[in-house]
């Protein structure tokens, strides 16, 4: 059986459920609206961060069932049928801090990828989100100062490819969500 890691910070974390081989293909393959996002997680001094958890998931594009995760046997854990679209993609940072996640485009009514980023030294994972379409109308976005806002905003690199860097901290700090449970 696999051990934990040690909780000093995030975690512990157990072997078999961190990012598997397909983790960040949401999309199912071939699917010819596919889209890749991906970028760099980078610390406070703007140094990639070798092993971060990226997870996203989203919305599915059109009112389908099967937006979250689920095993089509048990029903209750991750996993895939390489049909079904199931919004949520888990991949490990590489040696450059970079991630890439394979999926489709979040439907208008929630414009964007929600982001959970675990990392060393984080006592807790941090939630962000980002948004593919830059004239994208949220509250969310609406309620940030632009140059904050923008922080949230993946830029598209060509037809098909956008990028979204998360910094964890410092002059080019990501805006971070709170969550508070009162």
């Amino acid at each position: 059986m696999p051990r934990p890691t040690p909780s000093q910070t995030v975690g512990p974390f157990f072997g078999y459920a961190l990012s598997t081989p397909g983790g960040g293909d949401a999309a199912p393959a071939g699917h010819p609206d596919t889209l890749t996002v991906h970028g760099y997680v980078r610390d406070g001094k703007g140094d990639p961060v070798p092993d971060a958890l990226v997870e996203t998931w989203q919305r599915v594009p059109k009112a389908l069932p099967g937006s979250l995760r689920r095993d089509p046997v048990t029903g209750g854990s991750p996993g895939r049928d390489g049909v079904g679209f199931t919004g949520f993609g888990r991949v490990a940072t590489d040696a450059d801090g970079h991630w890439v996640i394979r999926t489709l485009a979040p439907p208008a009514t929630a414009p964007y990828l929600a982001i959970a980023v675990f990392a060393r030294g984080l006592a807790h994972h941090l939630h962000t989100r980002a948004y593919l379409d830059p004239t994208a109308s949220d509250r969310l976005l609406s309620a940030l100062a632009p140059e904050r806002a923008a922080t949230l905003v993946a830029q598209e690199e060509r037809q098909g490819t956008h990028r979204f860097d998360i910094h964890l901290q410092g002059e080019k700090e990501t805006v971070f969500l709170d969550f508070h449970h009162d």
